[in-house]
């Protein structure tokens, strides 16, 4: 029962911290496409409509993050939630072809190389992450598009080691591929792409890139002020990132 109604609570960034029980939200339903989403300050769960919702109609969420193709997301769903998902998403396998876009041998070695990947950022051995990441990029530059699911993740990944090695410029490079990609996937207001448009502006302006950081910010809080709202916490610390991005712009 739990594990079936329990919510993963996760911080700012959209990274895992724990699980809760939040009684009257379990009653939500689930949809790939969802009128709302949940996200987190602290421990208070706050839901917001990320869609006009018309009277009587349901509100739902996505249980499980949707970046995976429709066999995956349905079986995922099964095997943790216990039903069939039927929604309009996975009837029409809306945006399959482009998640395994590219050469199958290609992508299915990289999917292979994920979970190595991540099992070295989870004990912070952050220049295998980067070595192995840059090293599966590379072989695959002419046969998988950034829009594949596989390589994309890989491309998270290393952005992640750049940063916690220092290594901005390599960092600001692969964190802008991933834009794209993201946008197509995360549509209308959602809050892992705002999440993602806030730490590549942020690069961009620690690089000096000030026009570009300006506008992937100003991208990030259109968003995220209606999937964290105004007052949120993360939301603030965007806004008066974009604030001092535009004074430094100014001074410049």
């Amino acid at each position: 029962m739990v594990t079936c109604n329990c919510f993963t609570i996760s911080d700012g960034e959209m990274q895992e911290v724990g699980v809760g029980l939040y009684p009257s939200m379990s009653l939500l339903n689930h949809d790939c496409d969802p009128n709302c989403v949940i996200v987190f300050e602290g421990r208070h769960l706050l839901l917001h409509a990320v869609k006009a919702i018309q009277p009587e109609e349901e509100l739902t969420v996505s249980y499980i993050d949707v970046l995976v193709p429709t066999l995956e997301r349905q079986t995922q769903l099964k095997k943790q939630y216990c039903f069939l998902c039927e929604c309009q998403r996975c009837k029409s396998r809306d945006k399959d072809a482009d998640m395994l876009a590219g050469e199958e041998r290609a992508w299915n070695r990289v999917r292979e190389c994920i979970a190595k990947a991540e099992e070295h950022q989870s004990q912070e051995q952050w220049d295998q992450v980067l070595a192995m990441c840059q090293t599966v990029i590379d072989n695959n530059q002419d046969v998988l598009p950034d829009r594949n699911i596989y390589l994309l993740r890989m491309l998270d990944c290393a952005m992640d080691a750049c940063i916690h090695l220092s290594r901005w410029e390599e960092a600001v490079r692969y964190g802008t591929r991933t834009l794209q990609p993201y946008r197509l996937y995360y549509t209308g207001f959602h809050p892992v792409r705002a999440v993602q448009l806030m730490r590549v502006g942020k690069l961009q302006s620690h690089q000096g890139m000030l026009r570009e950081a300006l506008e992937t910010l100003k991208q990030a809080f259109e968003i995220m002020k209606v999937t964290h709202g105004g007052e949120h916490s993360l939301t603030l610390d965007l806004k008066q990132m974009l604030g001092e991005c535009q004074a430094e712009m100014n001074q410049t």
